[in-house]
């Protein structure tokens, strides 16, 4: 099935504009269950109940309202969030180029592909201008009547833009604790450097699945055919004593599944 646009609008850099759709590079697969009761397992859904008097409302009648660090209520009317809102806007507005790999990846929030809109002349030219200058822009653009900065950026011949947290959303790696315990002997450094180059590889995201997902479908698909469940239990993780005892066992390991390959291929 062909990707569908979720969004048009228009790059600028100075003068020049850049006519983009903009697809979804993530999806949510995610299972979600529907809630039953328990005796006559007939569908039920949650509703919205003031607590006090156990009366039932719609959505339609609620308000909202801001707890402060006091615990005040302010409330806020629907007149007054809409009159702050970000003016509509088609403008995807790049601030700065900056090099591939200053972004930190603690800000990459959601990533959405660009395609061309119309003629692909200056889509393309673009995608080859930041490849080669090996840049990366900053953006902001609206999008339903939300304001967001991203990452403006060229892979496998396409563009890509991707949302960029808050700075209020980041947390500072100098808020962290320092790492304490004795320092690491050569050998226990050595060990660590040698189970790193057993286990260096190209990365292969397709081994990367959602196994419990998978197992949710599994389970559905049997019991919808009335068939026997199997169920399967989760291998216990051994909780390392330190640095050297994992990393023996770690190399142990990677070298039973090397003979055994060998083995295989005799």
């Amino acid at each position: 099935m062909a990707a569908r646009a979720m969004w048009k609008g228009v790059i600028g850099i100075g003068e020049e504009r850049v006519p983009v759709k903009l697809y979804s590079a993530a999806q949510d697969r995610t299972v979600h269950f529907r809630l039953l009761h328990d005796e006559d397992m007939v569908p039920v859904r949650q509703r919205l109940v003031e607590p006090e008097s156990d009366s039932v409302y719609e959505y339609s009648q609620t308000e909202r309202a801001f707890v402060t660090p006091e615990r005040d209520l302010v409330l806020l009317t629907r007149e007054e969030l809409e009159s702050i809102e970000p003016e509509p806007s088609r403008d995807i507005d790049v601030l700065r180029f900056v090099p591939v790999g200053e972004i930190d990846h603690r800000w990459y929030d959601r990533p959405y592909f660009l395609g061309p809109d119309g003629s692909a002349e200056e889509y393309h030219a673009l995608v080859e201008a930041l490849r080669k200058s090996d840049r990366e822009g900053v953006a902001r653009w609206v999008m339903r009547k939300k304001e967001y900065r991203g990452a403006l950026r060229a892979g496998d011949g396409y563009l890509m833009l991707i949302t960029l947290r808050p700075a209020e959303e980041t947390i500072a790696v100098e808020e962290l604790a320092g790492p304490t315990g004795k320092p690491l002997e050569e050998r226990e450094i050595a060990m660590a450097q040698q189970l790193l180059s057993i286990l260096e590889a190209e990365f292969d995201p397709t081994q990367y699945r959602d196994e419990y997902r998978e197992r949710v479908l599994e389970l559905v698909e049997a019991k919808a055919k009335g068939k026997t469940v199997r169920r399967h239990k989760a291998p216990k993780a051994r909780v390392p004593q330190d640095l050297t005892s994992a990393l023996k066992a770690s190399l142990a390991q990677e070298r039973k599944q090397e003979r055994k390959q060998e083995r295989k291929r005799a």
